[in-house]
């Protein structure tokens, strides 16, 4: 009778004895310096790897997104911009196929990879205002945002702006404390780095500018080489970028006006922009909250709001904390009110790469108190949830495709279409298929599905990607692609009856099936152009 009441007791014991212990183990190797490295290392790599297999699971029922693929056709060929952008996304992108097999496994891999690293980066740029437990809150804060993982499955030039904009960010606290000629330097070529992968760059690069001014050591900063030196780099760096603009008359300029500066409805801008508000503070909700609860319940040991109280706090550099606090300040409200401001127009994705210091910024707060037991609540949160959706993986594509396999570009058949289309052409010519003329969403997956990787030419576009040429195609052959019922078909059979005229027309039909369920029929109005003679 004894020996029965005692025992649950003591198991009880044992349990949280090995709980406080396993806290403990994995705050000290937070703490570690050394150790560290290599845990938010691992950790970035093991959550890369996790989602990489969540993502495949996922997007099973589905091509790859025109992004993607955009950004594989552009690194085809390295070259110093790409019609619509900077050409940092298509060199990354290039380098990565040369590496991996052309697969769509090998897409959601580079995004993570991309995003691991992105971690890594802000837990570096932590160590800069925090201490090394709190840093690695903030990592698995960043593993919880919905941006590095379900929304992480898009590689373009959003995505590797979470690597090169927080690179600025790290290489500004490091001028900023350094105030030296090699930090300024590296301050230049982070900017140059952000530059040559959007334009949107800016407007970090702009959060920076006004946290120096705005710091109460801006004097001691100016006054040193650090920034002047970083505005002399930046400068020299993007010289080859910007000959190249003058010599395509600045067609991403063209590309942005016509596509975001365009819209005269100020109904519509100011939607958008509280749109964009809505869309990125819902993504923040998750990690924002699980850290609260992480830090704030109780333990039985404790009293309540033990994470919460005055004084000196040594685990934070507030000097440092002050820059993460207006950079991130200014990212978060400039972008909707310049919208609002100034007519523009503003796409939920540019908040992408602009929220990565939110977590940084709670977690520098002076008075938060990190205890042991909020690592271990927030990594076991994040690995519950990580392994959950990976279980539920199956059944969600399985709901997904039921639902949506009707509608959307992603839906439709096109990596089918480029394998038929290329056996086609081989049928007729004996030789390599060299360019696919197709409006973007057709085009781009018809580049990367094929074996021969065409260039892909875009009809009417003046932002060229600079991959092939009009000439070039009638020159080498090409395949002109229509899709029958897409609002565009006028317009692409316009342009094919100017420039396609001698081609072979027929209709290629394709249908996806998933798990035995048929999707919709997609029918493709392709004209087979000759090689000159």
């Amino acid at each position: 009778m004894s020996t029965a009441s005692i025992l649950p007791a003591g198991a009880r014991a044992n349990r949280k004895l090995s709980i406080r212990r396993l806290a403990a183990w994995l705050a000290a190797h937070a703490s570690d310096p050394r150790a560290a490295l290599w845990l938010v290392t691992g950790f970035a790599a093991v959550h890369a790897a996790l989602w990489t297999v969540i993502l495949v699971n996922l997007k099973t029922g589905q091509d790859i997104h025109m992004d993607v693929a955009e950004a594989f056709g552009w690194g085809q060929k390295f070259l110093l911009g790409y019609g619509k952008h900077p050409p940092l996304s298509g060199w990354v992108a290039g380098v990565w196929f040369r590496i991996f097999p052309v697969a769509d496994w090998a897409t959601y891999a580079l995004a993570m990879a991309t995003l691991g690293c992105g971690l890594v980066i802000c837990w570096l740029i932590a160590l800069r205002v925090v201490d090394h437990r709190r840093a690695f809150l903030v990592v698995v804060m960043l593993a919880l945002y919905p941006i590095f993982n379900f929304k992480g499955f898009k590689y373009n030039p959003d995505l590797l702006q979470l690597v090169t904009l927080p690179l600025v960010v790290l290489a500004f606290l490091d001028a900023f404390e350094k105030r030296s000629v090699k930090s300024g330097l590296w301050l230049g070529l982070a900017g140059a780095l952000a530059l040559m992968t959007k334009y949107w760059a800016l407007t970090v690069i702009g959060a920076v500018g006004l946290a120096a001014l705005i710091h109460p050591a801006r004097l001691q900063f100016l006054r040193s080489p650090a920034p002047w030196v970083a505005i002399a780099t930046l400068a020299v760096a993007m010289i080859p970028h910007f000959t190249w603009l003058m010599q395509v008359n600045f067609a991403p300029l063209t590309y942005a006006g016509e596509s975001y500066y365009s819209i005269a409805d100020r109904t519509e801008i100011n939607n958008l922009a509280l749109g964009y508000i809505g869309h990125n503070l819902a993504l923040l909700a998750l990690p924002v909250a699980l850290a609260g609860l992480a830090l704030s319940w109780p333990s039985r040991w404790r009293k309540s709001f033990a994470f919460w109280s005055r004084g000196a706090n040594s685990g934070v550099q507030t000097s440092q904390a002050l820059n993460v606090w207006v950079i991130q300040a200014v990212l978060a409200i400039g972008p909707p009110l310049g919208a609002v401001i100034f007519q523009i127009y503003i796409k939920t994705d540019w908040g992408i790469p602009l929220f990565f210091l939110v977590p940084l910024a709670l977690i520098a707060v002076p008075r938060l108190r990190v205890r042991q037991i909020a690592l271990l609540r927030m990594v076991a949160s994040w690995f519950l949830l990580t392994l959950a959706v990976l279980a539920a993986s199956p059944k969600i594509v399985a709901y997904e495709v039921s639902q949506h396999r009707n509608e959307g570009a992603s839906f439709r058949a096109r990596s089918e279409l480029a394998r038929e289309l290329t056996t086609e052409w081989h049928a007729r010519f004996h030789s390599r298929l060299p360019v696919v003329a197709a409006y973007d969403d057709i085009g781009q997956p018809v580049t990367f599905y094929s074996p021969d990787h065409p260039a892909a030419l875009t009809p009417d576009e003046p932002w060229s990607s600079g991959l092939t040429s009009l000439d070039e195609a009638k020159r080498s052959g090409f395949i002109g692609i229509c899709e029958a019922g897409d609002w565009k078909l006028e317009k692409c059979e316009a342009w094919m009856k100017q420039h396609a005229a001698n081609g072979e027309r027929m209709v290629i039909t394709t249908r996806r099936f998933f798990h035995g369920t048929a999707g919709a029929a997609t029918a493709w109005n392709v004209i087979v152009v000759p090689p000159a003679k």
